[in-house]
């Protein structure tokens, strides 16, 4: 409930009355619910005596009305000046942030009342006793919260005064005089609580004056909700009993004083609040002053103690740090200093090897001998080579000269003995710095170096100097002295002064033992570790420089007594073509012999007559024996052809000029695999039409071993092309041979009748992967050991430019199971119409998509054919899925992480992944645990060896057997 009081000070323009009393409208009703107790709870303080408060009971009620109200309440600006008592205002209550429709009544200046009664009331719980209620709704009550009684504190603060209660009739006082009754104003209805609104800074609770002071008039509302006031002539000056000796001078003088009083209390109130934290204060440091008289007790008690077996303990130190000492002085601290640093920089300097003064003259002359070999070897002239050789020949004996003025100078030097000592002094030197930084080559870092050693050197002398020059009157002490402990001797000795000294002279000692031990025993700072490693590295970079120059000069001197050995022989014998035209005579004549075998044979098993079959048996066996002794041949024939090609590239570069006869040249081109003296009719072949439909492809039986006879056609300008390609792979191969990852090479020869160019390859009867898949599947274990033997046949092939372009499942052959290798393509052909063939295994394609798109042939084409036949091999018979671009989907697959993670590379990524690396792959590196053996797996594949090696001694049964089972060979 909230009512306004009628106490208040600017209500009349005469002096505030003590008591107010209301003639004629005082309602003194005897109902019970006077002096009943009603729990309220303040909201608003209206000015110093006058509040409004609500019931606690209705307080949901009050809360859904005024959420109701605030839906519809209107939006209004700010008011700001005087405002006008006619108009109805919108007003926002700061205090419980609520809307309410209202008028001006009047405009309240006294903040210091309102202050304090809101102080009071605001929002607490309030205990209410209704004394008396007027016939106009003024309700006087006696407020009180806890023990303290609301109208009484106001009172004594000077901003109300006690008033008593009137009858219907007369002036009386109630049967009870209660102190400091307010006067509120009851309502007819709750008051309405609006909602908080979301423009609440806009509307704001009016303050300020209407004409210029307080307004006595109050006008009635008649609105329901609205606040009854009094009417206007209900109020008159003769209402009020005023004392007459109050005046307006002694109320200001009061209101001065009370102010006065609340300053005194506040500023009695800060001084309390000093004390108590002064107090606080002497109390801790009391307590401080107590913990440090405990702590000083502690310490004179341990000092008390200690000080009977100080000397035993100074001596029983001082005499520990002697003996570590003595120990750091034992071992050899020259590494601290960089004593080692500066041996070896002063064994580089007295011992330093210099280059050899014949060495210059003779890397000139051999510069010349090696441009006349040149010239020698790009001649086509006879005439002119046999001048440039002329010219060679005198160039060749100044290079003699001076190969042998070089190697006495060379003898007479401690070469080995040097380089000993340099490896050495490299090996003690990193067993201590370890790994060198790199850098340049400064003097000014050895400079430095040396001034940091002097400095260190003179700073580490004066503490030993002084150190021994204290431990010295240390002992002088003692020898004096005991003479004054010694009973014996009779004569009175005074040693005040020497033994006073002893503690000046221990603290001494102590001091300069301390700081040698320091300096011995403290670790480096930055700046000393850095002036050691660059000295340190300047130091093996000149140890290096020095070792590879004695290594030029030995490699020099090697390479100079064979030029001596071998100019010696060559001067003495010229190279000795006629063992190879013997061998070429033996060759003719053993190939003459074996037609004639053929072609007896092949009179005695055309002719009509009878022969006795033991007739021909013979001749087919003296037939063999010819084919071994002409390949025999053909194998020296070989060898001395490599013979004469390692002397045309170092010594006599003229011979296939001036030999054009014994085809040296042609040799050499084919990087030794061409050879004329095979002929094709001189091989006991059959054809291999089931192989291959493309070209004629024969095989046969040389000393033990199965080959086969590729067949190309060739003119004029493909038959140099062929040679030049089938060359390349074989330099490529004979690189390293086995572990190359490449189908050899075994002949390269010429149709003397037709334009035939023959290559003679191994045979592996089923052994390319195509058979291999569809007869016994490869584990997995031994599909990544075949596998990385492709991926070393690709990286030789790249090492040496080379683009296979048609890699698949038939030219890829899985020796034994476990030994992958590469064949040969077709040498007629570019890189671009080999891969220009469409290459599928199973339902994927083996071209890469940058093929499709036209794109030439590279490194990473290859690797896309090697990734699909892996993926191939890992998937078994499992279906592809495939992209839009035909890219095989590997992620559907459960397959190894390392497998996976390479096939990705390979395939979806295609990442610039070389061959070198893929030979480097997880999967490749980590060992892979043995498949489990199987005894039907591995009787198949005896068995099918077995019957392989029945249908080459048949070669007619094995056509009828091996068609179903073989693919066509590239």
């Amino acid at each position: 409930m909230m009512a306004p009081s009628r106490a208040r000070r600017r209500r009349v323009a005469s002096p505030r009355p003590r008591h107010a009393r209301f003639s004629g409208i005082v309602q003194m009703d005897e109902d019970t619910h006077y002096n009943k107790v009603e729990d309220v709870v303040g909201s608003h303080v209206e000015d110093a005596v006058t509040f409004w408060a609500q019931s606690i009971s209705r307080n949901k009620d009050i809360m859904k009305i005024g959420c109701s109200l605030s839906e519809v309440c209107p939006h209004a600006n700010s008011v700001f000046g005087n405002l006008d008592p006619k108009k109805i205002y919108g007003g926002l209550f700061s205090e419980d942030k609520c809307w309410y429709r209202c008028k001006v009544l009047k405009v309240i200046s006294d903040e210091k009342g309102r202050t304090f009664l809101g102080s009071l009331i605001f929002e607490k719980e309030i205990k209410m006793r209704i004394k008396a209620t007027y016939q106009d709704g003024t309700v006087i009550a006696q407020a009180e919260y806890g023990t303290v009684d609301i109208g009484e504190e106001v009172a004594k603060k000077g901003f109300a005064e006690k008033c008593k209660l009137t009858s219907s009739t007369n002036i009386c006082e109630e049967k009870k005089s209660d102190p400091g009754p307010l006067v509120l104003r009851n309502l007819k209805g709750p008051i309405p609580l609006w909602g908080h609104r979301s423009n609440q800074s806009a509307f704001s609770r009016p303050k300020g004056r209407l004409s210029g002071r307080p307004t006595l008039d109050l006008k009635n509302e008649n609105d329901a909700g609205n606040h009854v006031t009094f009417p206007k002539e209900s109020l008159t000056v003769g209402d009020f009993n005023l004392p007459s000796n109050v005046s307006l001078a002694k109320i200001k003088q009061d209101q001065k004083l009370i102010e006065e009083n609340e300053k005194l209390k506040t500023e009695k109130e800060i001084l309390l609040e000093s004390c108590k934290a002064l107090e606080s204060k002497v109390e801790q440091t009391a307590q401080e002053l107590q913990q440090e008289k405990a702590t000083t007790m502690d310490l004179t008690k341990h000092l008390e103690s200690t000080l009977k077996t100080r000397v035993g303990t100074r001596m029983k130190n001082l005499a520990a740090k002697v003996e570590l000492l003595k120990e750091i002085r034992r071992v050899n601290i020259s590494i601290r200093f960089g004593n080692d640093l500066s041996d070896a920089i002063q064994v580089l300097d007295e011992e330093c090897f210099t280059i050899p003064a014949s060495l210059n003259e003779l890397e000139i002359i051999w510069t010349e001998y090696n441009m006349a070999q040149e010239k020698i070897k790009t001649c086509q002239n006879v005439n002119e080579g046999n001048i440039l050789i002329a010219k060679r020949n005198e160039v060749q004996q100044k290079l003699y000269m001076a190969v042998e003025v070089f190697i006495l100078e060379v003898d007479e030097l401690p070469l080995n003995k040097r380089l000993k000592t340099l490896q050495d002094l490299s090996a003690s030197l990193e067993a201590v710095y370890g790994q060198a930084n790199e850098g340049t080559n400064s003097e000014e870092i050895l400079k430095k170096f040396y001034d940091w050693k002097c400095d260190k050197r003179e700073e580490f002398t004066s503490v030993r100097s002084e150190t021994e020059v204290s431990l010295q009157r240390l002992m002088a002490w003692f020898q004096s002295t005991l003479k004054a402990f010694d009973l014996s001797v009779e004569e009175s000795l005074t040693f005040e002064d020497t033994i006073g000294n002893i503690d000046e002279i221990l603290e001494k000692t102590e001091s300069s033992i301390c700081k040698e031990l320091e300096i011995s025993l403290v670790e480096q700072g930055d700046a000393d570790k850095e002036i050691i490693l660059n000295t340190y590295s300047q130091v093996l970079q000149k140890i290096h420089s020095e070792e590879r120059l004695i290594a030029t000069v030995q490699s020099k001197y090697k390479h100079s007594i064979e030029f001596k050995k071998q100019i010696i022989e060559c001067l003495n014998n010229s190279p000795n073509l006629d063992h190879l035209l013997s061998i070429k005579k033996t060759l003719k004549s053993l190939k003459a012999r074996l037609r004639w075998k053929l072609v007896e044979k092949n009179n005695l098993e055309e002719s009509d007559d009878d022969h006795d079959g033991s007739e021909i048996e013979k001749i087919k066996q003296e037939i063999t024996q010819l084919r071994k002794s002409v390949f025999q041949e053909i194998y020296r024939e070989q060898e001395e052809y490599e013979k004469l090609n390692s002397l045309v590239q170092k010594w006599f570069p003229e011979l296939p000029l001036l030999h054009p006869e014994i085809g040296l040249l042609k040799y050499m081109n084919s990087g030794g695999l061409l050879t004329m003296s095979l002929e094709r009719d001189l091989l006991d072949a059959e054809p291999m039409k089931e192989l291959s439909s493309k070209r004629p492809l024969v095989c046969s039986e040389i000393n033990g071993q199965i080959i086969l006879l590729k067949g190309y056609s060739v003119d004029v300008d493909t038959e140099a092309r062929v040679i030049q390609r089938a060359a390349t792979y074989h330099r490529a191969w004979r690189e390293a041979k086995e572990e190359s990852g490449l189908l050899p090479l075994i002949f390269l020869f010429l149709c003397k009748s037709d334009p035939m160019a023959y290559l003679m390859v191994p045979y592996y009867p089923r052994a390319n992967l195509s058979a291999v898949q569809a007869s016994m599947p490869l584990t997995s274990e031994e599909a990544l050991k075949v596998m990385k033997g492709v991926a070393q046949g690709l990286h030789t092939l790249h090492k040496a430019d080379i683009i296979h372009g048609s890699l698949h499942q038939n030219n890829v052959f899985a020796l034994n199971r476990e030994r992958g290798i590469i064949g040969d393509f077709d040498f007629t052909k570019s890189v671009s119409q080999r891969t220009s063939v469409n290459m599928m295994v199973g339902d994927l394609n083996l071209i890469s998509p940058e093929l499709k798109m036209g794109k030439p042939a590279s490194p990473s084409s290859d690797l896309y054919a090697y990734g699909c036949l892996l993926l191939w091999l890992s998937v078994q018979n499992q279906e592809f899925e495939t992209n839009e671009d035909g890219i095989p989907k590997v992620d559907q697959f459960h397959l190894d992480d390392n497998v996976k993670s390479l096939l990705c590379s390979l395939i979806c990524c295609r990442s610039s992944m070389t061959a070198e690396q893929v030979l480097n792959a997880e999967c490749f590196l980590l060992p892979k645990g043995k498949s489990p053996p199987n005894p039907e797996k591995d009787t198949e594949y005896t068995q099918c060896k077995e019957e392989e090696e029945l249908k080459m001694e048949n070669l007619d049964k094995y056509k009828g057997n091996t068609r179903s089972g073989e693919a066509n060979f590239d």
